[in-house]
């Protein structure tokens, strides 16, 4: 094993937090990892991670080396990715995490024809809502719809996405429509979980902003199942445009206070900061975002 191999599995130790987590992301057994970490510190002559039965951390030499290994690495990625760019075969693995409702209905077929171009590449796809740590669980990439707040993240927009406020016929004729935020304190609530806060956000008719907490009758991590549940008439729910944009064509959800707009949310792709971007990875990005640059048929104005 030579040097540069040895100086990757540091960084990998240091980003994935410690040995045993850095292992089970590379594939091999932990005592292989700290066989290149002993191997390295002794070709150096220094101390670079400070161990304990239960912790590590980096020593002062540590992370200095750390920090131009990093780049090291960076540069040396760059340099392989421009060799390759002459073939137009792609090979190695795309681990990818994305949201449930959105991977399944939308992703997928962007997937399976990026997959069927490129035969020689391996994808392994989560669907999941929650979001996963990247480095900790070792993807290479995640599509993320949130208001992006880890700066240990780069991002790259994909598309905004419009919510719509809505429920069914049913439940709007027993109960009445809501004609301003206020209105909706009188109504159930079907809330989505991983967004935080019970909050909602609305762009009034004339351009300014309100947001009201409302407690949630309903509370689900899974749009899908939200949408059902405002169907069946259990109350109100305020949900990306691609999970109802089909029950509002059949007329089974119904849109409400349409000239109040809540504010949009972002899909964006994301990946750490500290790895270069191989050509697999850029590309198949690109097809997302060129696959819904073009106005797809779930964000049509809808009224």
């Amino acid at each position: 094993m030579g040097q540069m191999e040895d100086m990757e599995t540091f960084v990998r130790i240091v980003e994935a937090g410690s040995i045993s987590r850095a292992a089970t992301q590379m594939g091999v057994v932990k005592s292989a990892v700290s066989r290149r970490l002993n191997d390295l510190e002794t070709r150096l002559g220094v101390q670079l991670l400070a161990r304990t039965t239960r912790t590590s951390s980096l020593t002062e030499a540590g992370q200095r080396y750390f920090s131009r290994a990093q780049n090291l690495l960076i540069e040396m990625a760059e340099i392989n990715a421009e060799a390759a760019q002459t073939s137009t075969s792609l090979t190695g693995t795309i681990k990818l995490s994305a949201p449930l409702s959105f991977g399944l209905s939308h992703l997928s077929p962007i997937i399976s024809d990026f997959a069927k171009s490129h035969p020689e590449l391996s994808i392994h796809m989560d669907f999941n809502d929650r979001q996963v740590d990247l480095v900790d669980e070792g993807y290479d990439l995640a599509i993320r719809i949130a208001n992006l707040k880890d700066s240990s993240l780069k991002a790259r927009k994909l598309i905004d996405i419009s919510l719509v406020l809505c429920a069914s016929p049913d439940y709007v004729h027993r109960h009445g429509a809501p004609l301003t935020p206020a209105d909706l304190k009188q109504h159930d609530i079907l809330h989505y979980a991983n967004t935080g806060p019970d909050s909602w956000q609305f762009t009034t008719p004339k351009g300014g902003k309100t947001s009201l907490t409302l407690p949630a009758k309903m509370r689900s991590n899974n749009g899908d199942f939200l949408c059902q549940a405002a169907i069946d008439g259990h109350g109100i729910i305020l949900s990306p445009s691609f999970i109802v944009w089909e029950a509002l064509r059949q007329k089974k959800l119904v849109p409400l206070m349409c000239n109040y707009r809540p504010a949009p949310i972002t899909a964006y792709a994301v990946y750490p900061a500290t790895r270069h971007l191989p050509a697999r990875f850029r590309l198949l990005i690109d097809t997302v975002v060129a696959q819904l640059k073009a106005q797809p048929h779930w964000r049509a104005p809808i009224s």
